[in-house]
């Protein structure tokens, strides 16, 4: 879902704000009033690109999500706590943890921002070796490395031209992808209290049995919108187990394995299907693939042949 707000009306203004942001207090500093919002909302991320045409005092709610965001131009600085911070043009930031309060001053800000819940970055980062998803925490605002946030800058980019403006985001599978990739980059690229070395009791559970679970699992539910975390627990191991597990026995992840029966189911769709009622492209992305050019490749790697070749020939 998209909401767009372009106005100049202070009163509209506060009023869509706390709607989107839960904003109860929006004192402008000088006569300007104009402010442009663009949120895509695509179940547990959303996008926002957010532009101020004015200088304002922005007090708020709690926000619910972690907020990751890079300065275009102007300015912003938060009041978070006893600490006053200011983010500048050029700078990648994350701004806002779910349980603090908002209090933000703006300079002209013009933003994109990357919201994302709680519970997804705990599903991804899998810190208990219990299996049980425990809350994660991170411990600074900004990228740890230059090459960090250079490719997380990246992956938001991508992940805004394969779903703004035009949302091919209506397949579940593509959305749970994209929402995964970017918590996985989060993860990599601000620093946390996530574990990421497999514990001695993952090492001991990546055996052949493990392995035959998570594969059996994943041919019966590629249809569906799953990921490592599923896996795992189907298999009854860790996340980090079921990594081992694959690249021990198999030389492979189990995100590639996936990747690679959902190639094989969408090449019997191919096979299956009627050119005059179907497209590459739908094929595509009902089984995850939003890029048709990789796609594409990855087809012709393994077939041979290209995928619209295939679906005119059946």
């Amino acid at each position: 879902m998209t909401t767009l707000l372009d106005t100049d009306d202070l009163e509209t203004a506060h009023r869509m704000l706390s709607l989107i942001y839960g904003v109860r207090r929006l004192a402008p500093a000088d006569a300007r009033s104009s402010l442009r919002v663009r949120q895509d909302d695509l179940g547990s991320f959303q996008l926002h690109h957010v532009t101020w045409g004015m200088n304002a005092e922005v007090t708020g709610d709690q926000m619910g999500c972690y907020y990751f965001g890079h300065m275009i131009d102007g300015g912003v600085t938060y009041q978070v706590g006893g600490d006053t911070i200011t983010f500048s043009a050029g700078e990648t930031f994350l701004c806002a943890y779910p349980d603090q309060p908002i209090q933000v001053a703006s300079e002209g800000m013009n933003g994109h921002f990357v919201a994302l819940d709680a519970a997804l970055l705990a599903q991804v980062a899998a810190t208990a070796p219990t299996r049980v998803a425990e809350s994660v925490r991170f411990t600074a605002r900004y990228p740890a490395t230059g090459s960090g946030a250079a490719a997380w800058l990246d992956t938001c980019a991508y992940v805004r031209d394969t779903f703004v403006p035009e949302p091919v985001a209506t397949s579940p599978l593509l959305l749970g992808g994209a929402a995964r990739f970017l918590a996985a980059i989060a993860l990599a690229t601000f620093p946390n209290n996530a574990l990421r070395d497999p514990t001695i009791e993952d090492r001991r559970d990546a055996h052949p049995r493990s392995l035959r679970r998570a594969v059996a699992f994943i041919d019966d539910n590629a249809h569906r919108d799953i990921g490592p975390a599923d896996i795992a627990a189907a298999a009854d191991v860790t996340i980090r187990s079921l990594q081992l597990a694959f690249r021990r026995h198999l030389d492979i992840t189990p995100t590639a394995y996936l990747r690679r029966v959902r190639l094989s189911r969408a090449h019997q769709d191919l096979l299956a299907a009627d050119p005059v009622t179907e497209t590459v492209t739908a094929v595509a992305g009902r089984w995850g693939f939003p890029s048709h050019s990789r796609f594409a490749t990855d087809y012709r790697a393994v077939y041979g042949t290209t995928p619209s070749h295939t679906l005119r020939r059946g």
